[in-house]
């Protein structure tokens, strides 16, 4: 068999395997799914690491957010965390990411509820180090960019360092408790998952 008689013959394989699966990727509607959406699990605690059950951890590389798939430990400086109840946690890429996931955790982790968390960590970019969200002061409307090379949230632990980064890269600082759903909308590049 000639090379080209191979190479048609291999082609016509694969669109007979692709009609024959065809339907297997349908819905019960029979319309194709829109999108596929793969949940990233919270990472169990691990009492052998040596860390207190809700404190701070490092982000592990195969960690993924679960509000956009980013792999948070690519971007240490903007990561975030949620402890839960149990120990287990979840990370996330930013300071945005971790907040569109609190205004709707079940949606982004099945079974999980806001409720169930014990504390929430953003990277200081002041200080490279894990912060209590709540207690950080962000700039919001910056031009620093996110990990998803877009708007964002970047945190501070001095007041004072947020208010000097806004004054050189634009921006306002506001605390946790005025970051609203209209603020993070105007930031979000994400598309909405049906999850």
């Amino acid at each position: 068999m000639a090379s080209g008689d191979r190479l048609a013959w291999v082609f016509f394989s694969v669109a007979a395997v692709g009609l024959l699966m065809g339907d297997s990727v349908r819905t019960n509607s029979g319309a194709a799914p829109e999108d596929v959406c793969i949940v990233a699990p919270p990472t169990p605690y691990n009492p052998a690491s040596g860390v207190a059950m809700h404190a701070p951890r490092v982000v592990p590389t195969d960690a993924r957010c679960p509000v956009c798939g980013m792999y948070p430990a690519r971007a240490k400086g903007w990561a975030a965390q949620v402890v839960f109840d149990n120990g287990d946690t979840q990370f996330f890429d930013s300071p945005l990411s971790l907040y569109q996931y609190l205004q709707d955790v079940g949606r982004f982790t099945p079974g999980r509820r806001a409720q169930d968390i014990t504390a929430s960590y953003v990277t200081a970019v002041d200080a490279d180090t894990w912060i209590a969200a709540g207690a950080a002061s962000y700039v919001y409307g910056s031009s620093a960019l996110g990990p998803m090379r877009s708007g964002n949230l970047p945190a501070f632990s001095q007041r004072q360092a947020a208010q000097q980064f806004a004054s050189t890269r634009g921006g306002v600082v506001v605390s946790a408790e005025n970051i609203t759903p209209e603020l993070l909308q105007n930031l979000s590049t994400t598309p909405r998952h049906r999850h």
